[in-house]
């Protein structure tokens, strides 16, 4: 995590934890010390949640905001959280994110089909969802006070975050989306670790869900529908039907086109048609993959998925 020129009178403490990292980062944060307040931790590795918890548990303040290593914070994070929070309190909050002019190309493709309305219903991006919003930890927020009351991260990963957001709500506290509190998040730097990262994703929704019975929907099949639909209207090609072929050219397109017009870039625009083809087939595929061994097999998701855990 970096700032970007953060301008705040807001005093904030910045808690750095070493999970079992081979690489000390303490001479890097050192140069900082003298003009930021810094808790530097060492722990051995045991999971970003986990790691996570132990930064809260250390940390001096009443309200914790974890970020993801690869993100950028804008000049006035701190000062429209703080803003928005004393108006309109909550325990827990999420923000969106934004692609950063430095980005790379990828990366700004990904970051527009992981925030677009026609890919995830826009949820990541600037859309107010105060009443059921699930905040992610790459930008979130939690108070002193939820996180003793849930204990925090669970051993998971991903889905960490999304099923301590369930547990704070189920616990009473309430939870939004603050639109203006972006941060600038780089997400994976190649096509392979973009579709590791989607099917676990896939994966990961299932097991939320039997945990979780309550946040179950239709919607998380979609991927899973879509990617089923593709192949079917590829087949139906042999048979000279070629309108679901069509449908899904033009739904292509249009994502090829909104890219082009927000990144002002047609090659960008290009590059969110391949992403938005990684995101269903890796999602989809790792949804259907763990509804074939949890809900069929019906065997425990440590049993089916051990590399989803942390000791």
């Amino acid at each position: 995590m970096s700032f970007k020129n953060l301008q705040t009178n807001i005093p904030f403490e910045v808690v750095i934890v070493e999970d079992g990292s081979t690489e000390t980062s303490e001479h890097i944060v050192r140069n900082y010390d003298t003009f930021l307040s810094i808790l530097y931790l060492k722990k051995n590795n045991s999971g970003p949640g986990d790691s996570r918890n132990y930064g809260m548990q250390k940390a001096s303040g009443n309200y914790f905001i974890v970020l993801d290593s690869d993100v950028v914070l804008p000049s006035d994070y701190l000062n429209n959280v703080d803003d928005f929070l004393k108006a309109n309190y909550v325990d827990c909050f999420g923000g969106p994110d934004e692609a950063d002019k430095s980005f790379t190309n990828i990366q700004k493709a990904i970051n527009f089909v992981m925030t677009s309305f026609l890919t995830t219903g826009g949820i990541r991006g600037r859309k107010k969802a105060v009443k059921k919003f699930e905040p992610r930890s790459f930008n979130m927020g939690i108070s002193k006070k939820a996180f003793e009351a849930t204990k925090g991260f669970g051993k998971i990963h991903p889905g960490e975050d999304p099923d301590l957001a369930i547990r704070i709500k189920n616990a009473g506290f309430k939870t939004c989306l603050i639109p203006n509190a972006y941060v600038y998040h780089k997400r994976r730097i190649s096509w392979s670790k973009f579709y590791q990262q989607v099917h676990k994703f896939g994966m990961v929704r299932v097991i939320l869900n039997n945990w979780h019975p309550e946040t179950s929907s239709p919607v998380f099949w979609f991927p899973s529908f879509f990617t089923f639909s593709f192949f079917v209207a590829l087949l139906l090609l042999l048979f000279q039907v070629y309108f679901p072929v069509l449908l899904f050219v033009f739904y292509f397109l249009l994502i090829g086109f909104l890219a082009t017009l927000k990144t002002k870039s047609i090659y960008i625009g290009f590059l969110s048609i391949r992403a938005a083809i990684i995101q269903f087939f890796g999602y989809g595929l790792g949804f259907l993959k763990s509804t074939y061994y949890l809900r069929l097999l019906r065997k425990e998701p440590k049993e089916a998925f051990p590399k989803l855990f942390f000791k």
